[in-house]
C-alpha cells in the first residue's frame, strides 16, 4: 500500500523517517506481535530545507534554458524590450525545471530568487558575449560598418535635439559632439548600454524565478 506524507501527500518509501519533500517526520508502525507505534530511526542527515539550493542541478537548468533566452535578448536582437519579458519566464522555467529533477515540493521565494539570479549572470553575459560578437562581425567580416556609423549619426542628431530643448550652449554641444564621435566616446556608449541590459536581465532573471517559485509552491501546497 502508497503511504503519503499528510502535509504535503508527497509519497514516502518504506523505512522513510522524513518526507523528501518537506522534511515532515513519519511514524513507523510494526505489525510484528500487537500493533505497536515506535519512534523513527535516527535521521543520517538533516531534512530537506525548502530554502535551501542543489547548485549542480539549478546550474545545468539555467545553462539549459538561459543560454537560449540570452541569444534572443542581445542588444541586436529584433525581439527588443520583450526580451526582458523573455529573461524572467526563463527564470520561472529554471525553477520549475529545478523542481522537477530534484523531486521536490517546495521552495521559497528566496531559493527562487538565487536561481533565477543565477540564470539571469548566464543569460546577461550570453546577451553580452552575442552582441559583442555581432557588432565585431559587423564592422570587420561583412563590411556593414556604414550601416553602425549611420545608427551612431542619429543617435547624436537626437542628443543634439534634446540639448538644445535644455538650452544647452553651443561651446558645450561642441565638446560632447566630440566626445560622442571619438572612437573612446562610441565605445563608453556601446559598453554602458550592455551594462544597462546586462543589469535590466539579472533583475528580470531574479523576479521572474521568485514569481515562479511562490506559483509553483502555492500550487503544490496540499489544500487543508
Amino acid at each position: 500500500m502508497e503511504v503519503t506524507c499528510s502535509r504535503c501527500q508527497q509519497t514516502i518509501q518504506s523505512g522513510d523517517c522524513y518526507c523528501p519533500g518537506c522534511g515532515l517526520p513519519q511514524l513507523v508502525y510494526t505489525t510484528e506481535g500487537a500493533a505497536t507505534q515506535t519512534q523513527p530511526e535516527p535521521w543520517s542527515g538533516p531534512p530537506p530545507n525548502a530554502n535551501q539550493v542543489q547548485w549542480k542541478p539549478a546550474i545545468r537548468s539555467a545553462l539549459a534554458l538561459a543560454v537560449p533566452a540570452g541569444l534572443f535578448c542581445s542588444l541586436l536582437s529584433p525581439v527588443g524590450i520583450l526580451g526582458l519579458l523573455l529573461m524572467a519566464c526563463t527564470g520561472g522555467w529554471v525553477v520549475a525545471l529545478y523542481l522537477r529533477s530534484q523531486r521536490a515540493r517546495l521552495i521559497t521565494l528566496g531559493a527562487g530568487a538565487r536561481i533565477g539570479l543565477v540564470s539571469g549572470v548566464v543569460g546577461s553575459w550570453t546577451s553580452a558575449a552575442v552582441t559583442g560578437a555581432a557588432l565585431f562581425a559587423m564592422r570587420s567580416w561583412l563590411h556593414r560598418g556604414g550601416t553602425i556609423d549611420g545608427f551612431w549619426q542619429s543617435v547624436t542628431q537626437q542628443m543634439n535635439q534634446q540639448w538644445t530643448t535644455r538650452g544647452v550652449d553651443a561651446q558645450s554641444m561642441s565638446v560632447l559632439n566630440g566626445m560622442l564621435q571619438s572612437p573612446e566616446g562610441r565605445a563608453g556608449w556601446v559598453l554602458g548600454t550592455v551594462a544597462f541590459l546586462m543589469a535590466a536581465l539579472l533583475v528580470s532573471a531574479a523576479s521572474g524565478g521568485a514569481l515562479g517559485a511562490h506559483f509553483l509552491a502555492r500550487a503544490r501546497r496540499p489544500q487543508s
